[in-house]
């Protein structure tokens, strides 16, 4: 036996001289029937007290990796060899190649020099301390009987919060017994999927939309029929010769990616549709805090709150970590939300959702969202400026003055595979529209430019590289 033990590490020796009995057992080192040496023998062999070795022994007899019978050496126990598959046998190679070399045959991937990543709010302009002083100050204040299960429906005082602000800043109203918390739109999503969604259905979405919203529903075996759309949004006459009766996802208060606000003619022709085939609109409405130019747009779930589903999140708002954001469900759904809420993981953590609650009922977070509105907007001035004065008037901003990224055309380009390999390269993260397309070909001149994390002189740098970086192709 080659049995090697770190005596300086944080494992203990017994558990250390257990891993390597057992994993010798398991690859046929030790054979099946094989005895061990006494715990003397070892013991001494190693230079590690007796007990050491007895505690390690016991561990493999009461998970029956080896037997011991009184007088007799313990042996092996019968029917634990494994072989090695192909991958395994390729792994320990590749790692007694690499010892030494932790990085060989890997890429390693620079952090980019400029990053136009989409939807990432600043949180370098966060109040943390605010925030953690509120954490603390609301978790003392949270009962010893909230510590159990509290209800798969979310938290009660931080539901009711959500109604105010919904009320004040979007401007329609909520019932609280209709708002259930969720781990952020992501999660929302999942479960919104679950609910309506078998093998074999459809849901009708935007094209193009967010990649990573589509795979929630591609995840759960979902076909998705997809609708163009045009700089105002998803194109509703498709409805009309619509045979089918499915599920509709649409961003209508900031269409993602191109950023359109779907007018009131076309919501009107959802609503109808959902009416008449009896199926849910699902509303995704990601930003829309962050308007520079006006209020902001009243959700499509105040035109029919029975047949739409409103998602809503906090990670733009406050921060993306938090993992809090929350739905608004039709009457009819609501039951079956929460049995699979129940059973998949019953609820939020209570302490961030009790802070959540106090930085709504106190005001702060109006005050944080009207302060980074008005950074933000700021911005995208900036952004705007750089991109006329670095590529003049070959250009084109798409969608409404809100949000955290800009849809920018250039006519006559491509931006194709070769072009994403050319900005990994370079360093620059930027994303083409097409990337989010679900037919491809339409939108090869678009570029997507996140602009809300960035700095203004991180703004205009990363402007500077993204034209030298254009002008070789």
């Amino acid at each position: 036996m080659i049995i090697s033990l770190n005596r300086n590490g944080e494992i203990p020796l017994r558990r250390q001289l257990y891993q390597t009995l057992r994993e010798q057992i398991v690859t046929g080192n030790l054979e099946a029937g094989e005895g061990l040496p006494s715990t003397r023998e070892l013991s001494q062999r190693l230079g590690i007290s007796r007990n050491t070795v007895s505690e390690a022994y016991e561990m493999l007899i009461s998970e029956g990796y080896v037997i011991s019978s009184q007088g007799a050496p313990t042996r092996v126990a019968e029917g634990l060899y494994i072989e090695k598959n192909e991958e395994d046998i390729k792994k320990d190679k590749e790692a007694m190649e690499g010892a030494g070399h932790p990085q060989k045959g890997k890429a390693v991937r620079l952090p980019a020099i400029a990053d136009f990543h989409t939807g990432r709010p600043d949180l370098r302009e966060f109040p943390k301390s605010l925030w953690q002083r509120m954490l603390s100050n609301s978790s003392q204040e949270v009962s010893i009987e909230q510590y159990g299960y509290s209800g798969a429906q979310g938290f009660a005082p931080l539901r009711k919060e959500i109604v105010s602000w919904l009320s004040r800043n979007r401007g329609f109203l909520a019932d609280d017994q209709d708002i259930f918390i969720t781990e952020g739109a992501t999660h929302a999503l999942n479960l919104v999927a679950e609910l309506l969604c078998r093998d074999n259905s459809r849901i009708i979405m935007e094209d193009p939309c967010h990649v990573g919203m589509m795979r929630a529903f591609l995840n759960k075996g979902c076909q998705v029929i997809p609708v163009s759309v045009d700089e105002h949004g998803i194109h509703t006459e498709f409805l009309k010769q619509y045979e089918g009766a499915d599920p509709v996802y649409i961003t209508p208060s900031h269409q993602f990616p191109l950023g359109g606000i779907l007018p009131a003619s076309r919501r009107a022709a959802l609503i109808r549709y959902a009416r008449e085939k009896q199926v849910y609109l699902i509303e995704d409405d990601y930003d829309s805090e962050f308007r520079y130019c006006g209020e902001p747009i009243a959700p499509l779930y105040a035109m029919d709150p029975q047949r739409v589903i409103y998602v809503g999140t906090f990670s733009k708002s406050v921060f993306p970590a938090l993992r809090i954001g929350f739905v608004i469900l039709p009457r009819a759904l609501q039951q079956k939300w929460l049995h699979l809420r129940t059973y998949t993981d019953v609820q939020n953590p209570i302490f961030e959702q009790a802070a959540l609650t106090m930085f709504l009922q106190t005001r702060k977070m109006d005050r944080h969202v009207h302060r980074m509105r008005r950074i933000y907007g700021e911005r995208r001035k900036v952004l705007l400026e750089a991109l006329k004065e670095n590529f003049g008037e070959a250009w084109r901003a798409y969608g409404d003055d809100s949000g955290l990224h800009i849809a920018i055309e250039f006519s006559g380009l491509c931006f194709d595979e070769s072009f994403r390999d050319l900005c990994v390269e370079r360093r620059i993260n930027i994303t083409p529209v097409e990337y989010h397309c679900i037919e491809k070909g339409k939108h090869q001149d678009k570029l997507l430019l996140g602009y809300g994390h960035l700095r203004p002189e991180e703004i205009r740098e990363g402007i500077k590289l993204l034209r030298n970086l254009m002008k070789e192709i």
